[in-house]
């Protein structure tokens, strides 16, 4: 390995210069440190980091905390915050919790341990009491979910407006045998979410007392087990609308297995806006969170809050809420009722 005693003895330097040029030390001259990158480039030098993060020196390095990286909304907030960093000179290291606390402690030791300079976390939804004390020795914002003993620095959807939204949209077509299948209520999400789906009966007056609430884990599993159970009862649901995008690929599976005609035999809006929505079926109405910009605007903001910690013009609380939009396909529709006041096959007729 290239040492940066090598790199001096061939500029005819101190060691010692090398090592601030390569951090950007204001002591050196710009063009000595031009001169320092290009003889270190050439070599194949490069600088310890760690070494540099002991002395003193700042980390370009942030975490970045996700359950999965096979739900859509998390693939792309990576994708995202990996370009915000990148612009700005930093670098992310990528931890995979998958919803478990005890998993998630032992990444955010890691973590700390590698002095980064700040994290981005998706937290489960209790983490361990000593995630949080760790947690609050790095600055670090919640995104997506929030959990009230971290950092008020937040950056989330109106989850409640947005199910809301689609519980209304059901409504209005007649519907009120609606089930919601979505995560539980300890996430801060699953919470938000169900409480949107009870607030449109509400706000409409209109009993909830056809209406099904599943909840449990919100993955695929989830999703097509309680598809069967509805599809399995004396009486079925005419409509369903979704809280969780890996449990409305789960629900999708199982109505395709099942050849349900869609929305003929049962209208269904999901949860997240993959490609193949466009496609499938009559093309599936959803609930779209702005994944991107939300990603996008925590990244820009989060990396500009590192730059000016200790300065009165950086704060230490932030939240900021996105809206989703609902995008109406092909898979919700009028129902009609008979004549005894029981709601029948849906009518092809869609309204948007």
């Amino acid at each position: 390995m290239v040492t940066a005693k090598q790199v001096a003895e061939q500029l005819g330097i101190a060691v010692s210069t090398v090592g601030r040029a390569m951090s950007d030390d204001p002591r050196v001259s710009a063009e000595t440190k031009a001169r320092v990158r290009k003889a270190a480039e050439q070599l194949g030098y490069v600088g310890n980091t760690a070494a540099r993060v002991m002395r003193g020196g700042s980390s370009k390095l942030i975490g970045l905390l996700l359950p999965d990286v096979t739900n859509d909304f998390y693939a792309t907030i990576a994708q995202a915050l990996s370009e915000c960093c990148d612009a700005e000179g930093y670098r992310l290291i990528l931890s995979i919790h998958n919803d478990d606390r005890e998993v998630e402690f032992r990444h955010i030791k890691e973590l700390v341990a590698a002095r980064v300079a700040g994290v981005i976390a998706v937290p489960t939804a209790a983490p361990r009491r000593e995630s949080i004390s760790l947690m609050r020795t790095v600055p670090h914002a919640q995104l997506l979910r929030s959990v009230p003993a971290l950092a008020p620095i937040c950056f989330g959807i109106d989850d409640e407006m947005a199910l809301r939204e689609a519980t209304t949209h059901l409504l209005n077509l007649g519907h009120r045998r609606i089930a919601y299948i979505g995560g539980r209520e300890m996430l801060s999400t699953g919470a938000a979410r169900v409480a949107g789906f009870r607030r449109a009966y509400a706000e409409l007056n209109i009993d909830r007392d056809q209406a099904i609430e599943k909840l449990g884990q919100p993955n695929r599993m989830f999703g097509a087990q309680s598809m069967t159970e509805l599809l399995r009862a004396k009486q079925k649901p005419t409509a369903i609308v979704m809280g969780s995008i890996h449990a409305t690929m789960g629900v999708l599976e199982v109505l395709s297995e099942q050849r349900i005609a869609i929305p003929d035999e049962l209208s269904l809006i999901g949860f997240g806006d993959p490609s193949w929505f466009t496609w499938w079926g009559p093309g599936v109405t959803t609930v779209r969170p702005p994944m991107q910009e939300l990603a996008t605007t925590c990244g820009l903001w989060f990396l500009h809050h590192l730059k000016n910690l200790g300065k009165k013009s950086t704060g230490d609380c932030h939240k900021a809420i996105s809206s989703s939009a609902l995008v109406v396909r092909g898979t919700t529709a009028v129902v009609t009722t008979s004549s005894n006041g029981r709601a029948k096959t849906p009518a092809k007729a869609r309204v948007s």
